[in-house]
């Protein structure tokens, strides 16, 4: 056999040894009568959620878009790789990031698994092409694990960069809405109603921060338990000055005291917080533009200000 043979034998053989080790892992987790009851109870869930939510996706999604979406639903809750607490913990992540529908999770675990395997498969592909390791197959098959791992940690981290962004977005906007606030309430307006304006407003501005509200307004309106529709407000959104809404909101609803007085004192709070945070990252510009400017702006200076000296120095040795 040729070289180029063997070579590709032995990808064929990891990736077949990757396949087989998912599969051995997939067998212990749903051997026996409970893992068949688990897939079954797991496929019903899946296509009531799906029954439930197909007339309203029809209409706004693209047939294609649809059933690539649902089978990477069904991958994902067929996974035997992530159990219930971690699939939680992507659960806050991905309702942090705006994605609350019910299959979120589910095709985020997809996408990470699907991800992992094409960058490992890739890794063996091209791994021999790797200078002096690259022809020792004990390394590719390192190199597969661990690019399989990393491959399945990225969609997590991007959507956990998401996340921070869509928190930064609100952070910006907040006293702006809680100055809406206090112009509602002091107009004599309930708090649900408040919440809705103030969403209704806000969504030319700042499209997250009036998605939460007007979520909030919805569950106000239809539970009537306002302090668990400011406490899930405030684990959606997960920043320090909406818990302090949320917290100075729900003693205002407990003990009767005015809300327009307490909303006031946190505009102002906030609104002063929001003009430190930027007068301290003006205060941080300058050293920031200190690296630039020596290496972009200050060669140009240099050559545009030197330049005619030197070329007629050059032009003068020239004619000695």
């Amino acid at each position: 056999m040729s070289n180029e043979s063997i070579e590709t034998l032995i990808n064929l053989t990891m990736l077949l040894a990757l396949f087989a080790v998912l599969a051995i892992w997939w067998a212990t987790k749903h051997g026996g009568k409970r893992g068949r009851i688990a897939e079954r109870a797991r496929t019903a869930a899946l296509e009531l959620r799906v029954g439930h939510s197909r007339g309203a996706e029809e209409d706004e999604t693209p047939a294609k878009r649809a059933k690539a979406l649902l089978r990477l639903a069904r991958i994902g809750d067929r996974l035997p790789l992530f159990d219930a607490k971690y699939r939680m913990k992507l659960k806050k992540t991905m309702v942090r990031s705006g994605y609350r529908g019910p299959r979120a999770v589910s095709i985020l675990l997809a996408v990470k698994f699907v991800f992992g395997l094409t960058c490992a498969a890739l890794t063996v592909m091209l791994g021999s092409d790797i200078p002096v390791l690259g022809a020792y197959p004990a390394f590719r098959g390192i190199l597969m694990l661990a690019v399989f791992i990393v491959g399945m940690i990225v969609p997590e981290y991007f959507v956990a960069w998401r996340s921070s962004r869509r928190r930064k977005a609100m952070a910006g906007c907040l006293p702006d809405a809680l100055d809406l606030l206090v112009i509602c309430t002091n107009a004599g307006n309930s708090l649900g109603v408040s919440i809705r304006r103030v969403a209704d407003e806000l969504a030319m501005i700042c499209p997250p921060l009036s998605d939460e509200f007007a979520l909030t307004a919805d569950e106000l309106k239809l539970s009537g338990d306002s302090t668990r529709a400011l406490q899930e407000l405030a684990e959606r959104i997960d920043l320090p000055s909406i818990r302090a809404l949320i917290s100075t909101l729900t003693q205002s609803l407990r003990y009767g005291t005015p809300i327009s007085s307490a909303l006031r004192t946190l505009s102002r709070t906030e609104r002063l917080a929001h003009i430190l945070s930027l007068e301290e990252k003006a205060a941080k510009l300058a050293p920031k533009m200190v690296v630039p400017m020596m290496l972009f702006i200050l060669p140009a200076v240099v050559a545009i200000a030197a330049g005619p000296a030197v070329i007629q120095l050059l032009a003068y040795v020239a004619t000695q």
